[in-house]
């Protein structure tokens, strides 16, 4: 895999998960695996246990492994793995630009953009979906013509709340039933993975970005998209929700001229280079 970190530097990386992951979408056996694995009751069985105090036990050997500086978070007693990886960080942790027309990254992740062309598709790591697939609404997905897809891509060592970009009203949630499959690009080759997806998305009438959709995916094993309001006016930079254990992925579209991506951002996505940002980091401006 190959990223940008904060600073802009360039390196490749193969980690345990991403290698698990190739081994499970690329082999006879693994493929097998899969069938049971992205059923429905198994991550609501997987969801059960991690949220049981039985998992607590799991809790110190993965602080380890991914060397996560548990000084950023505020500190708790963790009734279970679940409780920990919906961990709460510490005031001032994640600061948001002051300029309210700067669009930053509502949550940890490793981001990718694409223009939304005239075909209303994009591409995630040489798989193509429409806007009107993964919103099952032809009609909403035309008005982000000419826009962009910004695909936030959350592994298991990030911070798993999120929160809203601008002040703006909301409309409701529309949840999208869908097999549980990662999101890791190594299995974009075997599986159109966010067709397959459960989702959740909101319309947000935005002060400075127009009409953004935020929409959050679910993965393997995640047994909860965990978002905290219905229709009603939000606050920048307030928390949206968070997703339970596992790999997920949050994507904005915007709206034609009424943001300016960050050219870096674009180019390294071209490059199939994703980059690493924090929640409140830049990802554009307002036009």
């Amino acid at each position: 895999m190959k990223y940008a970190d904060r600073n802009g530097n360039i390196y490749e990386e193969d980690n345990s998960q991403d290698r698990f992951l190739r081994l499970l979408y690329s082999t006879f056996a693994g493929q097998a695996g899969l069938k049971v694995l992205t059923m429905p009751w198994v991550s609501k069985v997987g969801g059960a246990f991690l949220s049981s105090p039985f998992s607590k036990c799991m809790i110190s050997g993965f602080i380890k492994r991914n060397k996560i500086d548990m000084k950023q978070y505020e500190p708790a007693f963790y009734k279970s793995y679940n409780d920990f990886f919906t961990r709460k960080i510490r005031p001032g942790k994640r600061p948001l630009p002051k300029d309210p027309k700067v669009l930053f990254s509502p949550c940890d992740s490793k981001v990718s953009v694409y223009s939304i062309g005239e075909n209303t598709s994009f591409v995630v790591k040489d798989t193509r979906y429409t806007v009107a697939s993964i919103l099952k609404n032809r009609k909403l997905a035309q008005r982000f013509q000419g826009g962009y897809a910004i695909i936030l891509r959350l592994t298991v060592d990030d911070y798993h709340r999120y929160c809203y970009i601008d002040d703006g009203e909301k409309s409701e949630n529309y949840f999208i039933p869908g097999v549980y499959h990662t999101v890791n690009p190594v299995a974009n080759d075997h599986v159109k993975i966010y067709k397959e997806n459960a989702r959740e998305f909101t319309m947000i009438k935005t002060n400075h970005f127009g009409n953004v959709i935020q929409m959050e995916v679910g993965a393997l094993m995640v047994g909860k998209i965990v978002n905290h309001h219905g229709e009603g006016p939000v606050k920048r930079g307030m928390e949206k929700g968070y997703f339970e254990f596992g790999g997920s992925t949050i994507v904005l579209f915007v709206e034609k001229n009424r943001v300016e991506i960050r050219k870096e951002l674009l180019e390294r996505t071209k490059k199939l280079c994703e980059t690493k940002v924090r929640q409140g980091d830049p990802l554009g401006r307002a036009i």
